[in-house]
């Protein structure tokens, strides 16, 4: 079991790297993969946040040491590479 751990400032790999099917502010058809969000403020950080427009799969994200790895970029890398699997 992955031990779960805050966010890393300047990264925003979860708002970058997967897909969102539903709609949010900003993403009226929701946001494909690797596409960044438009939500997501210049400092890397979720404008949504804690708002009731932040969608169910935002929420269900959290930080651990698997998804975000050491850096950004394998953070984005594990999170493709969960999008890929994932794909219907």
């Amino acid at each position: 079991m992955q031990r779960a751990r805050d966010c890393r400032p300047g990264c925003g790999a979860c708002c970058i790297a997967p897909s969102i099917n539903t709609p949010m502010p900003g993403h009226p058809r929701g946001k494909v993969a690797g596409a960044r969000c438009a939500n997501l403020a210049p400092d890397y950080r979720c404008r949504l946040w804690s708002t009731p427009e932040r969608p169910s799969f935002c929420n269900g994200l959290q930080p651990s040491e698997e998804m975000c790895g050491n850096d950004r970029q394998q953070a984005i890398a594990w999170l493709t590479a969960l999008e890929r699997v994932t794909r219907p």
